[in-house]
C-alpha cells in the first residue's frame, strides 16, 4: 500500500485576511404616516410606529391612533415654514363726496284743515278679544284640562294599519281572541274614564266661555256676556250673519266664528 503523506510540520499557517472597517450608512428617514394611513392601520403597525417615534405602546387601538395623530400633527406644525406677512396695501385717500344738487321743489298748495284730516290715514286700534269672568278654581281646572288633553294618546281602531279600508276612528274591539279587548300589556291602551277632563269645565270653550249656537237675532236675548259666547250656525247666510254680528257687538257678546271680510 502507498504510504500516506503526512503534513509538513514546517508549513506556515495561512495569513488571515485583514478586516477593514465598513462605514455605517445611515438608514433613510421614513416619512411620517398620514392621518388616513393611521386610520387604516392595524394594531401591529401602530405599535411599530409608536416604538419608532418613542411613544407609549400601551392602550387600545384607539389610544394608539390618537397618540400617533397628535405626534404627527405636532411635528408637521413645527416643520411648516412660517407664513410671510404680506405688506398691507396703501390706503387710498377718500375724496369727499359731492352732494347732488337738489331739485327745486314745487310750491305746495295750501289745503284746509278738513282736507288734511281726511287725507291722513287713521291708525287701526287693536281691540282685544273679550274674556269670561271666571272664578279661580275654574281657571285652575281649565289649565288642568288643557294639560290632560295634551297628554292623552290617540286611540286608533284595532288593526287600523293592516287594511286600507279601516280609518283611524276608534272602534271597540269585539273579537273573542282579541288581545286588545283583553288588555294585554303589549297592546295600546283603550279609552277609559280616567282620560276625561274635570266635570266642572266639561264642554266649555278653551277660552272659558259657554258656547251658545245661534241661528237668528232673537236667540241673542237673555245671554250673559260675562259667561256665554255666540257661535253662529254654519247654515246661516252672509246677510243674516252680518246682522247677528252687529247685534252681538251692540250687546258686548263675543262671536267665536266671525265672518272673514278681508
Amino acid at each position: 500500500m502507498a504510504e500516506e503523506k503526512e503534513p509538513k510540520a514546517d508549513a506556515k499557517p495561512a495569513k488571515k485576511a485583514k478586516k477593514t472597517a465598513v462605514p455605517e450608512v445611515p438608514e433613510p428617514e421614513q416619512p411620517l404616516p398620514t392621518a388616513a394611513e393611521i386610520r387604516a392601520a392595524k394594531k401591529a403597525e401602530l405599535v411599530e410606529w409608536s416604538e419608532r417615534y418613542g411613544l407609549s405602546q400601551e392602550g387600545k387601538v384607539d389610544d394608539l391612533r390618537r397618540r400617533l395623530r397628535a405626534f404627527v400633527e405636532k411635528k408637521a406644525a413645527k416643520e411648516a415654514p412660517p407664513k410671510e406677512e404680506k405688506p398691507a396695501p396703501p390706503k387710498e385717500e377718500k375724496k369727499p363726496k359731492e352732494k347732488p344738487k337738489e331739485k327745486p321743489k314745487p310750491p305746495k298748495e295750501k289745503k284746509g284743515k278738513k282736507e288734511a284730516e281726511e287725507e291722513e290715514p287713521e291708525e287701526a286700534v287693536h281691540e282685544p278679544r273679550a274674556k269670561p269672568k271666571l272664578e279661580p278654581h275654574l281657571k285652575r281646572l281649565l289649565a288642568f284640562r288643557s294639560a290632560k288633553n295634551a297628554a292623552r294618546p290617540k286611540f286608533r281602531r284595532q288593526e287600523w294599519f293592516r287594511y286600507r279600508r279601516f280609518a283611524d276612528a276608534w272602534r271597540k274591539p269585539q273579537g273573542g281572541q282579541s288581545k286588545l279587548r283583553r288588555h294585554f300589556g303589549y297592546r295600546w291602551n283603550l279609552p277609559s274614564i280616567g282620560y276625561r277632563g274635570p266635570r266642572a269645565v266639561r264642554g266649555l270653550h278653551p277660552s272659558g266661555f259657554e258656547e251658545v249656537l245661534v241661528h237668528n237675532e232673537r236667540q241673542l236675548e237673555g245671554l250673559d256676556s260675562a259667561k256665554q259666547a255666540v257661535r253662529i250656525a254654519h247654515a246661516v247666510g252672509s246677510r243674516k250673519r252680518e246682522l247677528i254680528e252687529k247685534a252681538c257687538d251692540e250687546k258686548g257678546l263675543r262671536v267665536l266664528n266671525r265672518m272673514v271680510t278681508k
